[in-house]
């Protein structure tokens, strides 16, 4: 999120009044979405946009607030929402159940409206620490792209989706020629010079937003590309390659030319329940070795014919 971007508040009530009471106290600092009922409401919080925050009444029609707190809870995508439970209950019973399933505060009604705000922004202000913070886990701190832990959650989140939607998945395992020569010979400063501009150019050469790389560590990177069958993933692993060797950063200890290349390994499957992720990030592996001990600076794939995971 950037610094200027409001942040987004979902209200889920089912009395008109008081999604309007409290839509016009939090609309002049926040963007305001509105659900009548939970259904609704997780409809929304699982679409393409996750809210902040949500202000969540208890009492509702059809599944209550206590219900929808827990189907947030189940979910990756949801469970890290926080919670305000809007209740005109008092006992300290429900208080308590309430925040044993995962619900951060309680407003009650009448709304006290300073009250209201005073708690939305206590609340804001703790989800932005917590998601700066998991962004800096993320990310690796020399190259400033996603680091291995980023990709190790990024390609089990892939590889369940594919999984369902059963989608074809590419990885591609990239390795920075005769590296270690590279670091003895020109310095370690320099080295981080290099492995910094080889991460910019891999992540400026992906181009759609669904596409993933990441440092996966030393001079190793990963990129992941879902929805991608073996001959789009060659041709984006070639441009992947072309961008380094355009770059001409010098490096005479080259094996493979007098700049700095990469070598890469591909493979990809469709992921399925009885396959584990493990064996297509292993066959990209071997991939990887035969371009390094074939030459390196070039793409080894699997032949589009070798459906190994079949």
């Amino acid at each position: 999120m950037s610094v200027t971007a409001k942040q987004t508040i979902l209200i889920v009530d089912d009395e008109p009044l008081n999604i309007k009471v409290l839509g016009q106290a939090l609309s002049g600092s926040y963007r305001v979405k509105t659900a009548i009922n939970g259904t609704r409401a997780l409809e929304i919080a699982q679409g393409e946009e996750t809210p902040d925050l949500l202000l969540l009444d208890i009492q509702m029609p059809d599944i209550d607030g206590y219900e929808v707190l827990l189907a947030l809870k189940q979910s990756d995508r949801t469970k890290s929402i926080p919670v305000i439970f809007i209740t005109g209950r008092d006992g300290a019973e429900d208080e308590a159940r309430g925040l044993e399933l995962g619900a951060m505060d309680y407003i009650t009604k009448p709304f006290n409206i300073p009250v209201v705000m005073a708690r939305v922004r206590n609340q804001l202000a703790l989800k932005q620490k917590a998601d700066l913070l998991e962004k800096l886990v993320s990310i690796d701190g020399l190259t400033e792209i996603p680091n291995r832990r980023a990709f190790d959650e990024a390609f089990i989140r892939e590889w369940r989706r594919c999984t369902r939607a059963q989608a074809p998945l590419s990885m591609i395992m990239i390795d920075i020629d005769c590296f270690k020569p590279y670091n003895d010979n020109y310095g370690h400063s320099k080295g981080d010079e290099v492995l910094k501009k080889v991460a910019e150019r891999l992540s400026n050469e992906l181009k759609r937003g669904g596409d993933f790389v990441a440092r996966y560590g030393g001079e190793e990177f990963v990129v992941i590309l879902p929805e991608t069958e073996i001959h789009s993933a060659v041709y984006v692993a070639e441009s992947l390659r072309n961008t380094i060797v355009e770059a001409q950063i010098p490096h005479k200890y080259n094996l493979a030319a007098d700049f700095v290349t990469i070598s890469l390994g591909l493979a990809y499957c469709i992921p399925r329940e009885d396959l584990e992720p493990i064996t297509l990030q292993n066959k990209a592996d071997k991939m990887l070795y035969r371009a390094k001990n074939e030459g390196r600076n070039q793409v080894v794939a699997v032949p589009a014919d070798d459906n190994w995971f079949d």
